[in-house]
């Protein structure tokens, strides 16, 4: 307290010099003279500035309070009064001051002339320190004063809002706060204001106000001060959203916070610009200022210099708006020219990578033809010599196709059993698998192969086996790893793998060798490139061009071999209605007619609709019998029932036409729409109740000749379209019709340069207006089917050989009497044998066993393949972890036999790894059922074959 009374003496002893300065001060006030706008002051008597920078010192250092505003209105300046009606420039602003009372114009003046004054009184002496003195001493100082002023914010000058903004050195125990407000001129229209509030009523408060303790009066002498209502805090510049006052306040205003929020957000940034670590917020005076928040700049133009300001204002704007608009201008331009550069610079880059693509194809192709040109003059050589094969069962599907099939991995492994080529002594085999394989099925297949069907002696049979072990190796592309999800076909991925080729070049290198692939792709040229071999095939361009159903329609008309009623190349809807309306009209007595998309193969692309649901169908087939096949030929008399088919058939297709497997294809739209797109075949079924289907594989060898290596009748599953396995041999067509049929198709194919393994399907019915048995030809597949693959087998485990030419499967027999040494010993007897072939068995409850569980339970079952008899059944497994899909064979020595074995076998596998409760998802079931009805149709036939013999 001592040291409060000792600063309290000193600012008053600091005030009373002051006053005396002052009293020397007017004698020099009152020469002041005023001629034309020019003023002459005589300053030298006035030397307070050192008392100004005193007092100054001192109160800076002490705490002070605000003076109630209504005392403010009651005190005059003592002492000295300059001369106002002499000065022209200040009468000239008095006038312009409308609305203060006459005893008040003297104050309004003298506050426009000097700076903004305003009075702290003293708390103990009541000394009375005028602004002036401390905006000289600061001026002295050359500093300018931010803490401690009143910071207006946009449009708050006209309403009386400010903020008080206390130094941060002056928080603590025993700091001591200070009032301080100095005008800060505002240069720019968008700018923050920063000016001294001159319009305070005595009802107003101030909007913000420090908290510190000095602000609360000492003594009875103390002037009283408003408390604000709604206070908050913020600290740094930031508001704490969960205290309590600020929720108080948000609560009480929730109303009108959307325009609130805006000036909470101009106070943080300009709390935030300053470094104020604490300010106190009276909620209510920012409420009112949030008010008059967006019409606050408007004030400005309507005071002194505001035409000025605002023209200053539109033309600054205005040039600004020009210039961004230019530069905008110019971005956009830029970045044009960027985007131009940049696409000519990729087209660029293309074009070289599509030239160097075409050249290095190009390359490819024409080295592939060279190479094949020498196969074709070497073959016969190359077949009698030790050989190397090197099998890649790739599925060349378009992308499109590849990535809608489920377990495209496990569809091109299906042909695994391409190992048994090594039957021949002289083959060795490469087999590139897709999938990593596990050791289950690496030692099954090893020990399968060591059984080749020989009948020789002990020691024979055991080097053969031993061979037969090291002449092939399975070898996975690591591309494998890298593309899991891609579904790739596989020469794509052992194109990628640059070690799988590597091993391969050290595998072949000095031996004859050739690619057989499966369906051809444009990879195949550059594997086979990168190996420096011939494929035994045509080129790829060839094959996808000959391998569609229209396709091989027309290699079937070139070598003039009987096909269903049809039309292929059909693109458009008006031209597939106007094709099937000329097609029924041809042939009244078709009951059925299929719909078959080009890139399709087997039963996936293909619809089918039954003329018994068209309404004129019946008056047309009376019409057809009323001017009778002879007369029924003339377009004129075709011409009525044309006309109405026409009309027909777009709603008969509509509600009646439906796909063959709806899991590819749910309803006919969705046919529809890829069948215009892709192209597609309308065909005839077959006008019979007893159609049969078969499968003929031959070899088109480069040197000219036409080979047939398998032939079977097919087995059918729900489907009937659809193929999932054969008997061997084939018993529908006599077998000189057969292999006449396969020679022209063959020549055929090798007229248009299609080499290697193709598949021919054909059907045979019985023509019920002739009675004689026609053969169709309905498709052709270029590629390596999955019937030779498991005739192979078959072939492995008989050691037979399958005669196509006489359709017989014959295979050696045990010698059943024991020879002596020093007898000769007799040459095996060969019998013929039937074989039930399963290509792609699949049931969902499979891949609860692992193989060799499989197999266990198999043998416990007495399902087995015996190797004296060359009868039983055995299996081909495809992949290690999924394990659902199995290929089976049942060799028997009848057909009848090798039938109801099949079928039992299937039926006991499925009640073993089927659940009671929830049937899994398979097609043994209908396998059997078609076995069913096969068997029961051969037991008709005996029976009607034995009648007349008894």
């Amino acid at each position: 307290m001592s040291e409060v009374v000792k600063k309290e003496d000193k600012s008053g002893a600091v005030s009373v010099r002051v006053e005396d300065d002052l009293r020397q001060l007017k004698p020099s006030l009152e020469k002041v003279t005023v001629s034309e706008g020019r003023t002459a002051l005589n300053t030298q008597a006035l030397n307070i500035r050192k008392h100004a920078e005193d007092c100054l010192k001192t109160v800076n250092k002490q705490q002070l309070v605000l003076p109630p505003i209504e005392d403010l209105q009651k005190k005059t300046i003592s002492k000295w009064t300059p001369c106002l009606e002499k000065i022209s420039d200040v009468k000239k602003q008095r006038e312009n001051l409308p609305g203060a009372p006459a005893g008040e114009q003297d104050k309004l003046a003298l506050n426009m002339c000097l700076p903004n004054k305003r009075s702290i009184r003293h708390q103990k002496s009541g000394k009375l320190l005028t602004d002036t003195h401390r905006k000289r001493a600061n001026e002295a100082k050359g500093d300018r004063i931010i803490s401690g002023s009143v910071v207006n914010l946009q449009g708050a000058e006209s309403k009386g809002h400010h903020i008080l903004v206390v130094p941060k050195e002056d928080f603590g125990t025993d700091s001591k706060s200070t009032c301080h407000e100095q005008p800060v001129c505002k240069t720019k229209a968008e700018s923050t204001y920063l000016r001294a509030d001159k319009d305070c009523t005595p009802t107003e408060t101030p909007a913000f106000a420090t908290t510190s303790k000095s602000m609360v009066p000492r003594s009875p002498q103390s002037l009283p001060v408003d408390i604000p209502r709604y206070l908050f805090t913020i600290r740094s510049g930031q508001i704490d959203p969960m205290a309590a006052d600020f929720c108080h306040f948000k609560q009480c205003f929730v109303l009108c916070w959307s325009s609130v929020v805006d000036v909470l957000e101009a106070l943080q940034k300009l709390l935030r610009e300053f470094a104020v670590p604490l300010a106190k917020v009276g909620g209510e005076r920012l409420v009112e200022l949030s008010h008059v928040w967006d019409s606050g700049w408007s004030q400005r133009y309507k005071g002194e210099g505001g035409i000025e300001a605002a023209a200053i204002h539109i033309q600054s704007s205005w040039r600004r708006y020009l210039a961004r608009t230019a530069y905008l201008c110019h971005c956009r331009r830029k970045w044009a020219a960027g985007t131009i550069a940049i696409s000519w610079l990729m087209h660029a880059q293309l074009c070289r990578v599509r030239k160097a693509l075409q050249a290095r194809r190009f390359s490819q192709l024409e080295n592939s033809r060279s190479r094949a040109q020498h196969l074709a003059a070497n073959w016969k050589r190359i077949q009698s010599f030790k050989r190397t094969i090197i099998h890649i069962p790739s599925l060349g599907y378009s992308q499109r196709k590849r990535l809608n099939l489920r377990g495209f991995d496990i569809l091109q492994n299906i042909q695994m059993s391409r190992l048994c080529d090594i039957r021949d002594e002289n083959v060795e085999v490469i087999y590139i698998c897709p999938q990593h394989l596990g050791n289950d099925i690496l030692d099954y297949y090893t020990s399968l192969l060591k059984c080749d069907g020989a009948t020789d002696g002990a020691d024979t049979t055991t080097a053969r086996a031993s061979s037969s072990v090291r002449r092939y190796i399975i070898l996975t592309p690591e591309a494998v790893d890298y593309f899991p999800t891609h579904n790739m076909c596989l020469s794509t991925l052992l194109k990628y793998s640059p070690q799988t080729l590597k091993h391969i070049r050290n595998l072949i290198q000095g031996k004859h060798a050739y690619i057989v692939g499966g369906i051809a792709h444009v990879d195949d040229l550059a594997v086979a490139d990168e190996l420096g071999l011939p494929i035994l095939g045509p080129e790829p361009a060839i094959a996808q061009h000959y391998s569609t159903k229209s396709g091989g329609r027309r290699i079937f008309v070139g070598a003039e071999i009987d096909v269903p009623p049809g039309q292929g190349d059909i693109y458009s809807l008006n031209q597939l209605h106007e094709t099937l309306a000329e097609l029924m009209t041809q042939n009244t007595d078709v009951q059925r007619w299929l719909f078959k998309i080009d890139s399709e193969d087997g039963s996936h692309g293909t619809a089918y609709c039954d003329t018994c649901h068209l309404s004129c169908y019946k008056w047309a087939l009376q019409e057809y019998h009323r001017y009778g096949p002879e007369l029924w030929n003339p377009k004129c008399i075709q011409e009525t029932v044309l006309l109405r088919y026409l009309d027909e058939i777009p709603e008969w297709l509509t509600h009646y036409a439906q796909p063959a497997k709806t899991s590819c294809y749910p309803n006919w739209a969705c046919f529809l729409k890829t069948f215009l797109r892709q192209g597609g075949v309308v065909e005839a079924y077959p006008p019979s109740n007893s159609v049969t289907c078969l499968t003929v594989d031959l070899l088109l060898e480069p040197g000219g000749e036409v080979t047939m290596f398998s032939c079977g009748d097919q087995l059918h599953g729900g489907c009937k379209l659809e193929a999932i396995g054969s008997i061997v041999p084939q018993s529908s067509v006599h077998p000189e019709t057969l292999h006449s049929i396969c020679t022209r198709v063959g020549r055929a194919c090798l007229q248009r340069r299609i080499v290697g393994y193709v598949s021919v399907d054909l059907v045979t019915f019985l023509d019920h207006n002739t009675m004689e048995k026609k053969v169709w030809a309905v498709d052709l597949d270029i590629t390596y089917s999955n019937q030779l693959a498991m005739t192979q087998m078959l072939l492995m485990m008989t050691g037979g050989t399958l005669n196509c030419r006489t359709g017989c499967l014959e295979a050696p027999m045990p010698i059943s009497e024991k020879c002596f040494e020093h007898q000769i010993v007799p040459k095996a007897p060969v019998g013929n044998l039937c074989a039930v072939i399963g290509n792609h068995l699949f049931h969902s409850d499979l891949s609860m066993l692992y193989n060799k569980v499989f197999l266990m339970m198999c043998k416990a079952h007495g399902i087995r393949f015996n190797k004296k008899t060359k009868q039983g059944t055995v299996f081909a497994f495809f992949d290690s972890s999924k394990r659902s899909s199995i290929g089976m064979i049942t060799v028997s020595e009848d057909l009848q036999r090798a039938l109801a074995t099949f079928a039992r076998h299937l039926s006991v596998i499925h009640q073993e790894i089927s659940i009671p409760k929830s049937q899994g998802e398979t097609n043994f079931m209908e396998v059997i059922k078609e076995i069913e009805d096969i068997l029961q149709m051969t037991q008709n036939k005996l029976q009607r074959e034995a009648k007349p013999a008894s």
